[in-house]
């Protein structure tokens, strides 16, 4: 069996102060993910698909419950313990790509090295690598701007998986891409986590990321109300 390196465990998630207008965005959510997951939380709009994955980045705090990575409790940590632990083990990918738009490819996709205090020359060697491996060898002095919206997503995956993380977490990354493009990087993150065993867990109303996942989980008003595990 798989290492199980995430679980959350309890998680609740309350938004507000007055109990009669309380909204409850997640509740009693129990869920374990093994390292080299290619899974997928999915459910309506408001079923609390990005709440949770929020709170599995750390982007957000549980009301209560446990968020557990590699053993350590996540939703404890200070503020700076919490950003340095998210930067060297949790790769994120967004929907808007979230690139810096003034730094090139290359200092996009090398930017959490450079916070790790990596050398120049590993640095480069591992832009290299990641660019070669999500399909955009020689963009890496474009700026976001001269590329289509597939080619920032990429940079986008590149980012997120540069610093070598325990999982990698995308909230609906094809969102904001035609069919046809937003195919091709559901083609490439599978080609990712076969490989190179990356760990992915989306949040997405995609009928194709669906279709390649091996577990959906399915939310609805913030509970998971099913779990289905394919071969």
């Amino acid at each position: 069996m798989s290492e199980t390196i995430f679980q959350i465990e309890g998680i609740n998630r309350t938004f507000g102060d007055d109990p009669e207008t309380l909204v409850h965005a997640l509740a009693d959510i129990n869920l374990s993910i093994k390292r080299g997951e290619f899974s997928a939380l999915v459910g309506p709009s408001g079923s609390g698909k990005s709440t949770l994955l929020n709170i599995m980045s750390g982007l957000d705090v549980p009301t209560s419950g446990e968020v557990i990575l590699n053993g350590k409790h996540i939703n404890s940590m200070t503020g700076k313990e919490l950003s340095h632990f998210r930067r060297d083990h949790i790769g994120f990918i967004f929907q808007s790509y979230n690139l810096i738009p003034v730094l090139s490819v290359k200092e996009n996709i090398e930017y959490i090295m450079v916070l790790q205090g990596k050398s120049e020359q590993e640095r480069a060697e591992r832009v290299s690598e990641v660019l070669k491996s999500v399909g955009i060898e020689g963009k890496e002095n474009r700026l976001p701007s001269q590329l289509s919206g597939g080619q920032q997503q990429r940079v986008a995956v590149a980012r997120a998986i540069a610093a070598d993380p325990d999982i990698i977490l995308a909230d609906e990354p094809t969102a904001n891409l035609d069919s046809k493009t937003g195919a091709a990087l559901i083609e490439m993150m599978q080609n990712l986590n076969d490989d190179l065993g990356k760990t992915f867990i989306f949040s997405t109303h995609d009928q194709k990321i669906m279709d390649k996942a091996k577990r959906l989980v399915t939310l609805e008003d913030g509970r998971i109300q099913n779990e289905e595990v394919r071969s």
